[in-house]
């Protein structure tokens, strides 16, 4: 049984005659005639009845009528998601975010493509960057926002702009009082939070070569575990750098480094972007920052 018989046969049960349902389907009547023939024949029932203005459905024929139009109806939604899926407005995305590095941007790039495509189902999944490359490569993630230098020949990216780092301080440290730039002088001799996790590992180097760039040697300590990790910084007994004020809270205080150094940051994905994914790289090109190399710095 193929679609174009059932259609067919919706056609002239309509008309009320195969003349017009051969003129509406732009075939020829005998062409139609057989094709509806052939159908009786695979269902064995009879669907027409012949009177003197045309054709009405059989008891059998208006029964059959019902669950083709049903039939129809379904393959037409099936193309047309297919219509969508391809041209990106449905289907799914997995997007990985590195926490230690935010990028200020994606909250409203989100919340933009959200509105515009609300019939993509979007799911984003924070963790350090080690964890998200993995996912990333093992198919588990479609696409993750991380620094740029961590991406490798077999990743495609498109550079969405910087975020400076910030230097975190909680209530009673002394540099809590402030809100200008820190300057390094002002950072000698404190201790550093960093993650201390082998899937944080990037985010813990960059650290200590942003502070030994603008000359000092850090002490560095371990911080808890996922959204614990500043809870060093919360007790005053560290500080530690970030590049989201966001985590600024309960007292913490959220910094500007002098000199300012940048974190690069990257929309990276591995293979052929699927057409949902191809329209969030698309939005997010639209609001994504370039970065002048004059000004470029790495963390």
């Amino acid at each position: 049984m193929e679609l174009r018989h059932l259609n067919s046969f919706v056609a002239i049960a309509e008309a009320g005659s195969f003349s017009r349902a051969a003129e509406r389907l732009w075939i020829a009547q005998p062409a139609l005639s057989t094709q509806i023939r052939r159908l009786e024949d695979e269902l064995g029932i009879k669907l027409f009845e012949r009177h003197a203005r045309g054709v009405a459905p059989t008891d059998a024929g208006e029964l059959f009528l019902a669950r083709a139009r049903a039939v129809l109806a379904a393959a037409e939604a099936a193309r047309s998601t297919a219509r969508d899926l391809k041209a990106g407005s449905r289907g799914s995305i997995r997007l990985g975010h590195d926490t230690a590095t935010e990028w200020q941007l994606l909250p409203g790039l989100l919340e933009r493509f959200g509105r515009d495509r609300p019939d993509v189902e979007l799911t984003v999944v924070e963790s350090y960057a080690g964890a998200i490359l993995r996912e990333l490569r093992d198919g588990r993630l479609d696409a993750v926002v991380a620094p740029s230098a961590l991406g490798s020949s077999d990743l495609s990216h498109m550079a969405v702009g910087r975020e400076a780092w910030l230097v975190l301080a909680g209530p009673g440290h002394r540099l809590a009082g402030g809100s200008g730039p820190v300057a390094p002088d002002e950072l000698r001799g404190e201790t550093f939070v960093v993650s201390g996790h082998p899937d944080g590992l990037a985010y813990d180097r960059a650290v200590a070569s942003t502070l030994m760039g603008v000359g000092i040697t850090p002490e560095l300590q371990r911080g808890g575990s996922g959204p614990a990790l500043f809870d060093g910084v919360a007790a005053g007994a560290a500080l530690a750098l970030t590049t989201s004020s966001s985590v600024a809270g309960e007292g913490i205080v959220a910094r500007p480094l002098y000199p300012e150094r940048w974190v690069d940051l990257a929309l990276l994905w591995r293979g052929e972007a699927a057409p949902a994914l191809k329209e969030l790289i698309r939005a997010g090109e639209t609001i994504a920052e370039p970065v002048r190399p004059e000004l470029r710095a790495v963390a």
